[in-house]
Protein backbone atom coordinates (compact mmCIF):
# COMPACT_ATOMS: atom_id res chain seq x y z
CA UNK A 1 0.00 0.00 0.00
CA UNK A 2 1.37 3.41 -0.93
CA UNK A 3 1.84 6.30 1.48
CA UNK A 4 -0.77 8.29 -0.43
CA UNK A 5 -3.38 5.60 0.26
CA UNK A 6 -2.32 5.36 3.90
CA UNK A 7 -2.72 9.11 4.46
CA UNK A 8 -6.43 8.79 3.66
CA UNK A 9 -6.98 6.24 6.42
CA UNK A 10 -7.88 6.91 10.05
CA UNK A 11 -5.48 6.43 12.94
CA UNK A 12 -7.39 3.33 14.03
CA UNK A 13 -7.09 1.81 10.54
CA UNK A 14 -3.38 2.55 10.54
CA UNK A 15 -2.96 0.82 13.90
CA UNK A 16 -4.78 -2.24 12.58
CA UNK A 17 -2.61 -2.25 9.45
CA UNK A 18 0.53 -2.02 11.58
CA UNK A 19 -0.61 -4.94 13.73
CA UNK A 20 -1.34 -7.01 10.61
CA UNK A 21 2.11 -6.28 9.19
CA UNK A 22 3.84 -7.13 12.48
CA UNK A 23 2.03 -10.47 12.55
CA UNK A 24 3.08 -11.11 8.96
CA UNK A 25 6.68 -10.27 9.86
CA UNK A 26 6.55 -12.69 12.78
CA UNK A 27 5.10 -15.43 10.57
CA UNK A 28 7.90 -14.91 8.05
CA UNK A 29 10.52 -15.23 10.79
CA UNK A 30 8.89 -18.43 12.05
CA UNK A 31 8.79 -19.88 8.54
CA UNK A 32 12.49 -19.12 8.09
CA UNK A 33 13.34 -20.63 11.48
CA UNK A 34 11.49 -23.87 10.72
CA UNK A 35 13.21 -24.23 7.37
CA UNK A 36 10.24 -23.51 5.14
CA UNK A 37 10.98 -21.81 1.87
CA UNK A 38 10.51 -18.08 2.26
CA UNK A 39 11.21 -15.56 -0.45
CA UNK A 40 13.97 -13.26 0.84
CA UNK A 41 12.36 -10.17 -0.68
CA UNK A 42 9.28 -10.63 1.53
CA UNK A 43 11.26 -9.59 4.61
CA UNK A 44 12.24 -6.29 3.03
CA UNK A 45 8.76 -5.67 1.65
CA UNK A 46 7.13 -6.14 5.06
CA UNK A 47 9.81 -4.09 6.85
CA UNK A 48 9.36 -1.19 4.43
CA UNK A 49 5.57 -1.39 4.74
CA UNK A 50 5.87 -1.18 8.52
CA UNK A 51 8.11 1.86 8.19
CA UNK A 52 5.67 3.47 5.75
CA UNK A 53 2.72 2.99 8.14
CA UNK A 54 4.69 4.30 11.12
CA UNK A 55 5.81 7.34 9.11
CA UNK A 56 2.23 8.24 8.17
CA UNK A 57 1.11 7.74 11.78
CA UNK A 58 3.87 10.08 12.94
CA UNK A 59 2.92 12.66 10.31
CA UNK A 60 -0.65 12.65 11.57
CA UNK A 61 0.33 13.13 15.22
CA UNK A 62 2.80 15.88 14.34
CA UNK A 63 0.19 17.68 12.23
CA UNK A 64 -2.36 17.47 15.08
CA UNK A 65 0.14 18.90 17.57
CA UNK A 66 1.09 21.69 15.17
CA UNK A 67 -2.55 22.60 14.63
CA UNK A 68 -3.21 22.57 18.38
CA UNK A 69 -0.21 24.80 19.10
CA UNK A 70 -1.14 27.11 16.25
CA UNK A 71 -4.69 27.46 17.54
CA UNK A 72 -3.45 28.16 21.07
CA UNK A 73 -1.04 30.78 19.74
CA UNK A 74 -3.77 32.45 17.70
CA UNK A 75 -6.06 32.52 20.74
CA UNK A 76 -3.33 34.09 22.87
CA UNK A 77 -2.63 36.71 20.20
CA UNK A 78 -6.29 37.67 19.90
CA UNK A 79 -6.60 37.85 23.70
CA UNK A 80 -3.61 40.20 23.86
CA UNK A 81 -5.20 42.39 21.18
CA UNK A 82 -8.45 42.54 23.15
CA UNK A 83 -6.59 43.54 26.29
CA UNK A 84 -4.57 46.15 24.45
CA UNK A 85 -1.19 44.56 25.11
CA UNK A 86 1.44 46.06 22.82
CA UNK A 87 3.97 43.18 23.02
Amino acid sequence: MSAKELRNRTAEDLSEELLKLRKEQFALRMQRATGQGVKPNEFGRVRKSIARVKTVMREKTTREKTLAVGAAGAAATSTRKLLGDKS
